[in-house]
């Protein structure tokens, strides 16, 4: 390709253009940092070396020194929120909201800012009036998303479902889980109050939005339970191992009762062991046990726990065995089992415990919700120690 002269005449001075902006940019940069107080970057080097309390000092004084720096203020009153400040906070944002000369969106920020104050602080109500005024404006998802936690909070469900399908991403399925959560919590209550046809209706809307929610398939089965219909009740906890086996746990004491109410006590057994087999797990062995021991006493009990601890051995399941041997013992060899079985609950209490997938927080009850990152269905009906034991 043959080069022409323009191009030779052209590149040198493309070059020299890049330089002049280069050095404007720098002096420019220069100048700013200059107008800066010392205390701004101060301030900044606290933050970096993870020094809240005296990043915060040095905010101040900058502020001081130079009252118009915007950005500082916004620093400061996200650091007193972080901190738990929250008066501070909110004093810090509603200096900013009330500030003549602002931007539309700067004047946005300072709202949001304010909104996740009161949000911090527990005052819903004056949160959920800012969010709302934020709705239609350039910060509407993050208000959608804050409006959502407060009305969870305030177990607002119906208002919570509202806002979800509202949420971007709705319709490519990345808020069903929660939707279907919301129907099921406001079907719990209908169920609680003895309203079964709404709370079949909520059932049927949370199936609607996610097919695998376990909660509503469970909560299906205990609605056809408490209409009389045992075996409506047992098809729906059935299907709870085809959506997510490890949940069977939570509905194996539940079919249990059915058999045991239709008088097929022995297919109900043989069904959790098979579940034991498929998806062992220490609360279902727990469900066994018991249905094994009130069909064929201690002795039977006892051979299901040793067989299941020779091919997961866990401390729990140890308990469950001295368990058993307690019932069968002699009053001679009694005392001794007591004994042994009271040093080994006092090592389970550590590890027999529920753990979120999300946070790590650990709860000696099941939650659908849990009570520390706020995470739907994060708490799998899992121990502790069977995720120590996993490999």
């Amino acid at each position: 390709m043959e080069i022409q002269l323009w191009w030779l005449l052209a590149l040198p001075a493309f070059f020299a253009l890049g330089w002049v902006a280069a050095r404007i940019d720098i002096k420019q940069l220069v100048r700013e940092s200059r107008a800066l107080p010392g205390s701004y970057f101060r301030g900044l080097n606290f933050l970096l070396n993870e020094q809240p309390d005296k990043a915060i000092e040095a905010f101040l004084e900058a502020a001081r020194v130079d009252p118009e720096t915007v950005e500082l203020h916004f620093a400061l009153g996200s650091l007193f929120r972080r901190r738990g400040e929250t008066d501070r906070a909110i004093r810090v944002h509603q200096n900013l909201v009330g500030r003549e000369g602002f931007s539309d969106e700067q004047r946005l920020h300072a709202l949001s800012e304010l909104g996740q104050d009161y949000l911090k602080a527990g005052l819903l109500d004056r949160a959920e009036e800012i969010f709302l005024k934020l709705r239609s404006t350039s910060r509407d998802e993050e208000a959608l998303k804050s409006l959502l936690e407060i009305y969870q909070q305030e177990k607002d469900w119906a208002r919570a479902i509202a806002i979800a399908e509202s949420l971007p991403g709705h319709a490519d399925h990345l808020w069903q889980k929660e939707i279907a959560e919301f129907c099921c919590e406001l079907a719990s209550a209908e169920l609680l109050h003895g309203r079964t046809a709404e709370a079949g209706r909520y059932l049927e809307r949370a199936i609607a939005a996610n097919r695998k929610c376990v909660r509503a398939t469970i909560l299906q089965g205990d609605l056809a339970w408490s209409c009389g219909d045992s075996d409506a009740a047992i098809e729906a906890w059935t299907r709870v191992e085809t959506q997510n086996a490890v949940y069977v746990a939570l509905v194996a004491g539940k079919l249990m009762e059915a058999y045991r109410k239709l008088g097929r006590t022995e297919q109900g057994i043989q069904l959790l062991r098979a579940y034991l087999e498929r998806h062992p797990s220490l609360d279902l062995l727990d469900s066994v046990v018991q249905a094994e021991q009130a069909l064929g006493g201690p002795e039977a009990a006892y051979t299901l726990v040793r067989d299941e601890l020779r091919r997961n051995p866990t401390l729990l399941g140890l308990d469950k065995l001295l368990e058993a041997q307690i019932l069968m013992a002699s009053a001679e060899r009694r005392p001794d089992l007591e004994l042994m079985k009271n040093l080994i609950h006092g090592h389970t209490r550590r590890v027999a415990r529920y753990r979120c997938d999300n946070c790590g927080f650990k709860a000696r009850q099941f939650y659908w919700r849990c009570p520390a990152c706020g995470g739907w269905e994060t708490y799998p009906p899992k121990r502790t120690e069977e995720f120590d034991l996993t490999p």
